[in-house]
């Protein structure tokens, strides 16, 4: 998709290059700066392209060029994954055009950018939760934008990666019997995302640690909605094993707090 919005600006750039008066503020031509910044860009050398197309921001700061050629800009550091730069140039075209015309693309761009960061599931999500940020802007704000589609499938990998690294901690108290802190941890994935691949273990371990602790009626209850929601899932022949074991079955009781905060219209 970006390979084809850079084509279009491209081209509008060459359109305007013909008939857009503007007063020059360089001894280069504005036409010259656009043509090296695209031969840059064209023959991959992005950082040297962003400079060039930032050139005419700098020279020509009065011109309709200038808000494209900051994008470009943008565009030419996402391409050469200095991610950092772009968020930067493109967080920086949100504040000088609030209502530019290429702002949904702007917000999509920053959150691929963050989203290109994510680190793996044992490290900070601190991008993760960056991107899921502009991938919601994108929705709310640009819900019929060419960008929504694509926002909507990474904010859903977003948050499963956040959930992930959640589980990844809980997994870490678990295993040392610190149950009271991992019970914590497989909280917030079941209270907070319910939609994600880890739903399954999260309440199996949540079920399995209060187990451990003795405190059966919310093992019960999370087992009983584990089967219940999930009754092919490993997860559920594992907890019900477990309960088994010690004498019990899952049982759904009203008043726990996972029976409290469980949706039903997922």
């Amino acid at each position: 998709m970006q390979k084809i919005i850079v084509s279009l600006f491209l081209l509008l750039l060459v359109g305007c290059a013909t008939d857009m008066p503007v007063e020059s503020f360089s001894q280069r031509d504005m036409s010259i700066i656009y043509n090296s910044a695209a031969d840059l860009l064209e023959k991959k050398e992005y950082e040297l392209a962003a400079d060039e197309f930032l050139n005419i921001e700098r020279e020509y700061p009065y011109s309709n060029w200038s808000e494209q050629a900051l994008i470009m800009a943008s565009y030419s550091y996402f391409e050469g994954k200095r991610y950092k730069d772009a968020i930067s140039q493109l967080t920086r075209y949100t504040q000088l055009y609030p209502n530019g015309n290429k702002l949904a693309y702007a917000n999509y761009l920053i959150g691929q950018s963050y989203y290109l960061q994510i680190a793996n599931v044992g490290r900070d999500q601190h991008n993760a939760r960056l991107a899921l940020e502009r991938f919601n802007t994108i929705l709310e704000r640009f819900p019929n934008s060419d960008y929504a589609a694509d926002a909507r499938l990474k904010k859903d990998l977003a948050i499963d990666h956040i959930a992930g690294s959640i589980m990844e901690i809980g997994r870490f108290y678990q295993k040392r019997k610190q149950f009271t802190a991992a019970i914590n941890r497989f909280k917030e994935v079941i209270s907070e995302y319910q939609t994600t691949s880890h739903i399954d273990e999260a309440l199996a371990r949540y079920s399995n640690s209060y187990l451990a602790l003795g405190i059966y009626v919310e093992a019960q209850t999370s087992a009983a909605i584990l089967g219940y929601n999930y009754p092919n899932s490993n997860w559920y022949s594992y907890i019900y094993g477990e309960l088994t074991q010690a004498g019990l079955k899952p049982k759904e009781e009203p008043e726990t707090w996972i029976r409290r905060v469980w949706r039903t219209d997922k």
